[in-house]
């Protein structure tokens, strides 16, 4: 008989260790039965489901304006090396004048 009530014991620590590490981390608790018991939201947890949706928001804005850089850095054979080349080469007089990018120098 006392290995039943051992089991039982073994199994009752493991259901309130169970309870506990999930009310810890905020999920959902069991009852006796297998059920869930929903928590309540809390006025932090609003808001932080409201700053967590506002940072998805930012996150896919900035992930639309990466894809138009990328688009621009991509397209056209982008030659950010061959400009600053030719801003050096430029005489400061001819500021209004545009740059010759595609003619180099041969040496």
């Amino acid at each position: 008989m006392e290995w039943l009530v051992t089991i039982v014991a073994i199994s009752t620590v493991g259901w309130l260790i169970n309870n506990w590490i999930r009310a810890k981390h905020g999920y959902e608790l069991e009852d006796e039965w297998g059920g869930k018991t929903a928590r309540g939201d809390t006025a932090e947890t609003k808001r932080l489901k409201a700053e967590n949706r506002d940072l998805n928001n930012k996150l896919d804005s900035m992930q639309d304006r990466m894809v138009v850089l990328e688009k621009i850095v991509t397209d056209r054979g982008y030659t950010l090396a061959d400009e600053i080349e030719a801003l050096r080469d430029a005489p400061s007089a001819d500021s209004g004048v545009p740059l010759n990018i595609d003619k180099k120098e041969k040496a």
